[in-house]
């Protein structure tokens, strides 16, 4: 068996406090079932003394909730901006609250509507089933962008790790079916080829750790099963979509020390390549999620504000209706 290759090392005050936790030292579908009730935190301690209106709704057909939060306010005549939220959890846990901290900064921000898809996951849903859920999400949305007080120029989709392939997926998705129109993609860490060959993937294999080589093959056959190794539709696979051109101004970004680093970077490059525009930020010792785990670290918020003033330039460029 050939030696894992050296690897970047930890932001110290990250390492500190990942070693309070204890990790899971593999992924399958015994440990699934035990972690899965742990994958998301409560909303309620997330929306106490803030001024958010919550309201949830359910698509039929098949049944898919959305969670919308929006800002608490009477004058409603100017139309938000929307952050559509994928959440993470490597397409086999989660749920639409995983995460919700970062894009309820930006409501707190920008005063955007927040809306969160729960789409079905792996490996009871498979193929192309999260994204298309995620597309019609993204479709009911704009949709209702009246009632919803939505502006429909500047809708934002956004997505971390998971939630973060499937914002490429489906922009891609509305991109080719040339519906809806998406003012930008916010890509953390996101989860893009599932073909797992990269340097990165290798440097980050065997042992304990966030997200493992190991735990990456095991959500990416979890969506796929047989067709791992066969046809596989760059909906679900981003990084297998021969053609990056057209798409919305992106922001990508990742840690030095975790499995995605790789495909992510090479994303952004053939976004660059095909003429598109995209901000990328790969952080010095930073590990998989390591800012959605621990907020409060030092390269965490860098990374938070650093994202965040992004968004700020895209809003403030985006044109009001």
């Amino acid at each position: 068996m050939a030696a894992t290759p050296a690897r970047p090392d930890t932001d110290p005050e990250l390492d500190a406090l990942l070693a309070e936790v204890p990790l899971v030292p593999e992924l399958n579908a015994e440990v699934l079932a035990q972690v899965r009730p742990y994958s998301s935190m409560p909303i309620e301690p997330l929306l106490e003394g803030r001024a958010i209106d919550r309201r949830e709704i359910t698509i039929a057909g098949p049944d898919l909730p959305l969670s919308i939060f929006s800002p608490a306010r009477t004058d409603r005549a100017t139309p938000a901006p929307c952050i559509y939220w994928m959440h993470g959890g490597g397409m086999v846990m989660g749920d639409r609250f995983s995460q919700i901290d970062i894009p309820l900064e930006w409501l707190d921000r920008f005063g955007a509507v927040v809306v969160s898809v729960d789409y079905r996951l792996a490996p009871e849903a498979t193929g192309t089933t999260l994204v298309d859920d995620c597309y019609r999400g993204l479709l009911w949305t704009v949709e209702h962008a009246d009632e919803l007080g939505v502006d429909p120029d500047r809708i934002i989709v956004a997505g971390t790790s998971a939630g973060g392939g499937l914002t490429a997926g489906v922009t891609l998705m509305a991109r080719d079916r040339g519906t809806p129109a998406i003012a930008a993609q916010v890509l953390i860490c996101p989860m893009l080829d599932h073909r797992n060959v990269t340097t990165s993937s290798r440097q980050y294999s065997g042992g304990p750790g966030v997200w493992t080589r190991e735990m990456n093959e095991f959500g990416w056959r979890s969506v796929l099963g047989d067709r791992a190794d066969g046809d596989v539709s760059s909906y679900v696979s981003p990084a297998l979509a021969d053609d990056l051109t057209g798409l919305p101004t992106t922001y990508i970004d990742a840690g030095t020390a975790e499995v995605f680093r790789d495909e992510d970077v090479d994303y952004a490059t053939r976004i660059w390549a095909a003429g598109g525009q995209a901000e990328l930020h790969v952080w010095a010792g930073g590990f998989h999620g390591f800012d959605a785990l621990y907020p409060q670290a030092r390269v965490s918020a860098a990374a938070r504000r650093t994202r965040t003033d992004w968004l700020a330039r895209v809003l403030d460029a985006a044109p009001d209706r």
